[in-house]
């Protein structure tokens, strides 16, 4: 049955907190990649932001890095079970990612009429600390859940943190030097990179690594290889073998494709390390 197929695949991996299966894996990717595209052609083809000098280009990505933020601390908030009822499927995947939607298309909104009536000069201005102040706002909610619970681990929260960058400032120098890969230079691909080895480095230490929780890798691809390899640690070269040729590509067709429609295209692949890799960092820090 139709109705069975959708409960097992799609509703109760939701529902039950169970990890991704190939079916919902493959069928989030899809709507990734469409939603990306109707994106890029609602945002090319709309004349409501024209008027301001709007673009989507690197200013605007950088600019929208919070919200990318603000979703991995969201997830978290669900995590700690604070929200009940069924208002807490707003926030886990792949509701948070239509939620987050049109949150930052509402801030878009408000930033454009706060420019047009001159109350902002920079359309960016009003919209990137938007975003600023909801993580702040989301984190100290999480702060103050955390001081009933088990607090904030400072130390995991440093671990994971130089990980992350010791394991960027490598594979960047790599790039840079044994490569030449002038381009790596970019600010966006510097922020795929950390995103990218963030959640590389959360992964592993979430796993083998923290000191009082096991956790557990709940993608396909991932969990896989781990069962394999008895190491969470395998997620470094797993992530290596994607970025390499992703943006080795990216660049390829970087002068040749549409420049809105590149930049949202990094902008997804930023997502989808970023996003995960701040939930299971912050999660880690505040034990849940």
């Amino acid at each position: 049955m139709i109705s069975d197929f959708i409960y097992k695949y799609y509703i109760d991996p939701i529902r039950l907190g169970q990890p991704y299966n190939v079916v919902d894996t493959l069928t989030y990717a899809i709507i990734l990649v469409v939603g990306v595209y109707l994106l890029y052609r609602w945002l090319s083809q709309s004349t409501w932001l024209s008027d301001i000098g709007f673009s989507i280009d690197t200013t605007f990505i950088l600019a929208t890095l919070p919200y990318v933020l603000l979703g991995g601390v969201l997830r978290v908030v669900e995590d700690t079970g604070m929200i009940t009822g069924d208002l807490k499927y707003l926030l886990i995947t792949p509701l948070i990612y239509f939620v987050l939607f049109f949150y930052t298309i509402g801030i878009l909104f408000l930033s454009r009429y706060l420019t047009v009536q001159g109350l902002t000069k920079n359309f960016l201005t009003f919209y990137f600390w938007a975003g600023v102040m909801s993580v702040f706002v989301s984190a100290l909610v999480l702060v103050a859940w955390s001081t009933t619970h088990h607090g904030v681990d400072l130390y995991v929260l440093t671990v994971i943190s130089l990980m992350a960058v010791t394991a960027t400032a490598i594979v960047w120098a790599f790039m840079r030097y044994v490569c030449r890969w002038e381009y790596i230079r970019d600010p966006l691909y510097i922020t795929l990179l950390f995103g990218q080895l963030l959640d590389a480095s959360a992964t592993s230490f979430g796993i083998d690594l923290h000191p009082a929780i096991q956790y557990t890798e709940e993608h396909v691809v991932g969990s896989g290889l781990i069962n394999l390899t008895h190491t969470a640690f395998v997620m470094f070269p797993l992530k290596l073998v994607v970025l390499f040729p992703a943006i080795y590509v990216m660049q390829l067709y970087r002068k040749e494709a549409n420049p809105a429609f590149w930049h949202l295209v990094l902008l997804a692949m930023i997502v989808v390390g970023f996003a995960p890799g701040v939930r299971d960092m912050v999660r880690m820090v505040l034990y849940v």
